[in-house]
Order: C-alpha cells, then sequence, then structure tokens
C-alpha cells in the first residue's frame, strides 16, 4: 500500500498495475519488463545511488539514448528524492560544459563502455560518473562498491526534473519541476484521452523533453499501460512497432506526422495498415503548430482522430487538448484548457474576453514556481499570479485556444506586427508545399521584410508561391524572398525556431 506521500510523488507512477502487466517493451530486442519486474529495479537501483552518496535534492545528469534504460534511471533518481537532469547524447562539447555548469550535477549516468564520451569528458570536477548497464535483461548502475542503502521517500513539493528552456533568448533558462507538477501534468493527459491499462504507447520522442518523457511515458505508466520505447525514431519499422505491439496511441511533433504520413500515401512501400485496422485509438500532435492538411491526411487515411494539443516545459507539458471523439476537434486550433487555467492577457496584464487577441497565460498545479536563480526571467514571466507563456492567441466563444504566434516572434515591418503562422498556414495550403516556416530578415527601409523557407513535394517556383500569397492575404504580408530547401534547421526535438531558420538563410 502507498503512503500519501507516495500517492503525490513520482512514485505513484508505478505503483497502480499489477505486477505480471508489461510496462516496458525494448522493441529492438523484444525484451519487456513487467511492472513487478520495473518497481523492483527502480527501487534497487535508487538504494544503489543512495549508496553512491546521492541523497535527496543531489542533482544527476542522465546522458542515455531512449530506450528503457533512460525510463528506468529517470524514475530511480526520483525514486529517492533526487532531481534528474536529462540532457541530449548528441550536445557538443561546449553545449555539456554550459548545461553541467548550470545544473551542478553530483553524479552523471551514461552507457557503459565508450558512448558519451564526450559527456564523461567534460564533467564538472567531484561528478560522480555511473554507468548504467543492461545484464540479462536487467538495468544497473556500475561504479562505487557497498552495500545498497533504503532511499529517502521525496516530498510532493521537492524538485524532481530540471529542464532548460529551448532558448529563444540567448540564455536557455533554467526550469525545475516538482514532484507535484508532474504528476499533476501526468493525471491531466491520462484523464483527456481516457488512458487505461489497455493501452499501448509508442514513444517516439526524446526522452530528455517533457513531451516524450511526460506524455508518452509517464502518463502511460501512471495508467497502468505499456510503453514501447525504441532507442531512436525509426519511420520505416514505425508501423510494424504498431501492428506487432498493439500500439493504441503515439504523440509526435508534426515533422513526425508529416514522414510517417507521406510514407503512408507512398503505394510503393505498403507499410500503412488500411484504414481503420491499424489498431491505434488516437494521434496527438504536439511541440510546434500542426498544418490542418497534414490532420485531414492522417484522419482520412488511417481513419482514427489526429488530437493537436499545447504544452510547454514551464507547465510539465500539457496545457490544453482538442478532445476525443464525439466532442469536437478543431483544426488549427489546440483544444480546450486542460488540467490548468488558461486565458489571455494584453500588456498591462488586464485579461481580456473571448474573440481578443493577446499574451496566452496560465495557472495551475503543474506549473513551475518560477526558473532557477533568475529573478529577472520571473519578474517578467509572471503576472498576478498568471505564467506568460510568450504565445499570442485567442480563445473562441467555445473556449477553444486559437495560437497566433509566438511574441517575440513577430515580424515588425514598417510599424505593421505581422504574425508569421499566419503566412506559413497560406504556404501550405499550396499542394507543392510540404513545409513552411515564416520568419523576418532585416531591411533597411522598413526594418525587417518578410522571408519564408519551403520544403516541396511537387513543382513550384518561389513566384507561383508568392503570388499563391498575393491572392490570400494583404500584399505587407506576402514573403519578399522565398528559399525552396530540402530540410528545415530544427531543434534536438523536432522544433522550429524561426530566429535559427533566419540565421540559416540570412545573406542568401
Amino acid at each position: 500500500m502507498t503512503s500519501v506521500h507516495e500517492e503525490n510523488t513520482l512514485r505513484a507512477v508505478l505503483a497502480g498495475a499489477p505486477d505480471g502487466a508489461t510496462a516496458l517493451i525494448a522493441p529492438e530486442t523484444d525484451r519487456r519488463w513487467s511492472y513487478g519486474e520495473l518497481r523492483t529495479q527502480v527501487h534497487d537501483l535508487a538504494a544503489r545511488l543512495a549508496a553512491l552518496g546521492i541523497g535527496r535534492g543531489d542533482r544527476v545528469a542522465i546522458v542515455l539514448p531512449n530506450g528503457p534504460e533512460i525510463v528506468a534511471t529517470f524514475l530511480a533518481v526520483v525514486h529517492g528524492g533526487a532531481v534528474a537532469a536529462p540532457l541530449n547524447p548528441s550536445y557538443t562539447a561546449d553545449e555539456l560544459t554550459f548545461y553541467f555548469g548550470d545544473i551542478g550535477p553530483r553524479a552523471l549516468i551514461v552507457p557503459p563502455g565508450d558512448a558519451a564520451a564526450t559527456a564523461r569528458a567534460t564533467a564538472p570536477d567531484g561528478c560522480r560518473i555511473i554507468e548504467a548497464t543492461a545484464v540479462d535483461g536487467r538495468i544497473e548502475f556500475a561504479g562505487g562498491s557497498g552495500e545498497p542503502v533504503e532511499p529517502a521517500l521525496p516530498e510532493p513539493d521537492d524538485i524532481a526534473l530540471v529542464l532548460h528552456t529551448s532558448g529563444t533568448t540567448s540564455r536557455p533558462k533554467q526550469v525545475p519541476l516538482r514532484h507535484r507538477n508532474l504528476l499533476a501534468s501526468a493525471r491531466t493527459i491520462v484523464s483527456t484521452y481516457n488512458l487505461s491499462s489497455a493501452d499501448v504507447s509508442l514513444c517516439v520522442m526524446p526522452l530528455f523533453h517533457v513531451h516524450g518523457l511526460v506524455a508518452s511515458t509517464l502518463s502511460a505508466l501512471l495508467a497502468g499501460g505499456t510503453v514501447v520505447a525504441p532507442t531512436r525514431f525509426s519511420a520505416s519499422r514505425f508501423w510494424g512497432d504498431v501492428q506487432k505491439y498493439g500500439v493504441t496511441w503515439y504523440s509526435a511533433v508534426p515533422t513526425i506526422h508529416q514522414t510517417l504520413l507521406a510514407r503512408a500515401l507512398d503505394p510503393s512501400l505498403h507499410e500503412a495498415p488500411a484504414a481503420g485496422t491499424s489498431g491505434l485509438r488516437f494521434i496527438r500532435s504536439c511541440s510546434s503548430a500542426l498544418a490542418p492538411a497534414t490532420m485531414q491526411g492522417l484522419e482520412e487515411r488511417l481513419g482514427v482522430p489526429v488530437l493537436e494539443a499545447y504544452g510547454m516545459t514551464e507547465a510539465s507539458h500539457q496545457m490544453a487538448s482538442n478532445p476525443l471523439p464525439p466532442a469536437r476537434r478543431e483544426p488549427g486550433s489546440v483544444g480546450l484548457a486542460t488540467g490548468v487555467q488558461v486565458a489571455i492577457m494584453d500588456k498591462e496584464g488586464n485579461l481580456l474576453p473571448a474573440g481578443q487577441t493577446g499574451e496566452v497565460v496560465i495557472r495551475g498545479e503543474s506549473v513551475t514556481s518560477g526558473y532557477h536563480n533568475n529573478p529577472d526571467a520571473n519578474a517578467a514571466a509572471f503576472t498576478n499570479g498568471w505564467f506568460r507563456t510568450g504565445d499570442q492567441g485567442v480563445l473562441d466563444e467555445h473556449g477553444y485556444l486559437h495560437l497566433t504566434g509566438r511574441l517575440k516572434e513577430m515580424i515588425l515591418r514598417g510599424g505593421e506586427n505581422i504574425a508569421p503562422r499566419e503566412i506559413d498556414e497560406v504556404l501550405l495550403t499550396h499542394p507543392a508545399v510540404a513545409e513552411a516556416i515564416t520568419f523576418g530578415l532585416p531591411d533597411a527601409k522598413y526594418g525587417e521584410e518578410v522571408a519564408a523557407a519551403v520544403v516541396l513535394r511537387g513543382e513550384a517556383t518561389p513566384e507561383e508561391l508568392m503570388a499563391h500569397c498575393r491572392e490570400r492575404i494583404s500584399a505587407f504580408k506576402v514573403p519578399k524572398q522565398i528559399f525552396v530547401t530540402e530540410q528545415i534547421p530544427r531543434t534536438a526535438t523536432g522544433k522550429i525556431q524561426r530566429r535559427i531558420v533566419a540565421a540559416a538563410f540570412a545573406g542568401q
């Protein structure tokens, strides 16, 4: 029986399912972990960390690839009250040096052998290096000696996870998330999608990010379901894994949805199942805007609802989502508030009525208490108890939230504020355009001028795309430059940041 404290910490994630139910699957090896096995291994790993002197409040950097090892490692770290800090294994030495310096880890958990050599080499002095190994299907921590020590019991208000913002400003901000924050978000996701022990999640998002960690993994385990955790996303084996393991849902960024849709529509591949036969109950999209055409294409091809959601690190992920049928899902909207209050605020801090555009603000149990050691950022982020998301949007009369752009990404052309997302959506209505991203470039006359980058799936010239835009939007919003490219630059989690795209195409 779990205690009241355990029910309100991340220990609750594994507490509800019967021992024999399948918790995790590694599809590359077909190795399966039952809830009983996973609970035992997580407790033993936490006891091992305690024996190594890693206690409540200590920060533990995790540089592991996706898979059951990082899931068990994360749960073990937080099980004993320590703070998990998962990092992208592909970070450079300079990036790792920054993150290690900002986090201040007592320990670093890495794969065995030569893997994560850069992380080992850049770990700060005094940081204990721990190898996470899988021996005969059992996950173990190597390094040090001594008898296991019973791990401490975390409190709901303890920090469980530290992540960093994507860095839309010059310096990424550290976001501490408490046990109660993460558990509230996971419970919201379970409730939103009616997750149960019958559900199987296929985790295709990185587990060093809240999307993969909270949505695809913690919520699925909290519901007593199964998580299929490959080491990386593979479009070529995706549909095979869906069929083999009885996957009922997956969550991903639009880039992955677009890739899967393109393969599903390719008659030469014969990968995707016929409409209505996939076994999927729903498809979830989050972390950047989903083109209505992609949503429609997936629904028509697969015969399952596609639900766009809205999340961010500072909210422990989910803030809003389109609901399951028979409720209405709104293309181009991120849906209804889930688990938090959502409102629209003007620059002076006044809440605006439905239909008026302003900054999206949130408050609720899943929202961070504030950035770590950053009073200036906290002063700017919180107004009258509301957290300012930095997103511009509008709530319609039914409560559906429509995002119109990032406030810092607005293009200021000759005194006119232009929302780049509006132009993205116009470009995406052209049949030859697979992807589109609009951004501002410096201009001597107007201060900024509108530009866009597109990935094509058919024949079209930049001039033809500009003409397409002129028929649908005001002349001052029409891109003056359109760059045709094979790939749009993205972050490690698949997000598109307009400032990065602008830098890539500036001067061309």
